[in-house]
């Protein structure tokens, strides 16, 4: 789905806090973990259409695998490597 599509309705748009805590969840999970443990992880209750807006965004940006199984994080945060990639060296 592309966020940008205009063709569905977007009930409510979530603020940079909510995108931010469902990274951090993310993050921080060992394993793969469905849409019913990711909101049983959250601080606060989330819409179920917030949510996937959030994880297609994710998604896009090439931070996350959504798959039947689950969902789980692939973004980088090694410095090392965002500077090779920066720079245009191999690693």
């Amino acid at each position: 789905m592309n966020l940008y599509n205009k063709t569905t309705e977007v009930i409510h748009y979530p603020t940079l806090k909510t995108v931010l805590m469902i990274e951090r969840v993310l993050r921080n999970a060992d394993l793969m973990i469905d849409r019913e443990e990711l909101k049983r992880r959250l601080p606060m209750k989330i819409m179920h259409q917030t949510l996937n807006l959030i994880l297609n965004y994710l998604e896009e940006r090439g931070l996350i695998i959504d798959s039947h199984k689950g969902i789980l994080w692939v973004g980088s945060t090694s410095k090392k490597l965002k500077e090779a990639i920066k720079n245009g060296r191999e690693i």
